[in-house]
């Protein structure tokens, strides 16, 4: 609010920014199995999530919308476009990780088949979990994605980015700048939870990890 009491916009000057968004809960996340680019639909519970999520994303009032192909991507990218009226691009580039025949397994099943290259992902050495996609290889894919839409946006706008937790911890730790070593020590996102990350004068950072309530402006020396 201005010195005159008028209501001013909170964007203006602040950069772009990309919220990053993880789809809603699914059968196979609730029993622990590993889903990859297996296509699994949202529970009730995840479309629930959704669309409460939705609710506190819209009055971000972004300027554009990208998701995973994936229906449980799409389908929880959809709630938020039917609040603001936008478009959801939909691309491939954005998938979870390939796992190869990880996928369709739970954790317990994994350690017991495969117990030695669990463990040296979990170290953080670079793994093809299941014979399938080095996590550097996910970021090569999904981080150009979100910056090619991120070129697309006003000076001060808001892209979100509908996505999946390993491709979200890649393209967060590929556009921060960290050697892929340390990607691991991003946290996971809980279902339908966010990231938000603004663009500054060095690059990119990271505003907010893992949020379930409507993104807060820091106020402060760090701001």
């Amino acid at each position: 609010m201005s010195a005159t009491g008028e209501v001013t916009s909170g964007r203006a000057g602040r950069g772009r920014r990309i919220i990053l968004w993880r789809h809603g809960q699914t059968a196979w996340n609730v029993e622990r199995r590993f889903q990859g680019t297996t296509d699994v639909g949202l529970t009730g519970t995840g479309v629930a999530q959704a669309r409460r999520a939705a609710r506190l994303l819209a009055a971000c009032e972004p300027d554009a919308i990208v998701a995973s192909d994936l229906s449980r991507a799409a389908d929880t990218a959809a709630e938020l476009a039917a609040l603001t009226g936008l478009e959801v691009a939909l691309d491939e580039g954005l998938r979870e990780t390939y796992a190869g025949v990880w996928q369709g397994l739970t954790h317990e099943e994994i350690i017991a088949r495969y117990g030695a290259e669990y463990a040296a992902w979990k170290r953080g050495e670079s793994v093809r979990r299941g014979g399938g996609e080095l996590e550097t290889e996910v970021a090569d894919r999904a981080a150009p994605v979100v910056l090619r839409h991120v070129e697309k946006l006003p000076e001060d706008g808001t892209l979100v980015v509908v996505s999946h937790g390993g491709t979200i911890r890649t393209t967060i730790g590929r556009l921060l700048g960290l050697e892929s070593g340390h990607w691991e020590s991003l946290g996971g996102l809980t279902n339908c939870c966010w990231s938000v990350l603004g663009q500054g004068a060095r690059g990119w950072r990271l505003l907010e990890h893992n949020a379930g309530t409507l993104p807060e402006p820091v106020l402060g020396d760090d701001d």
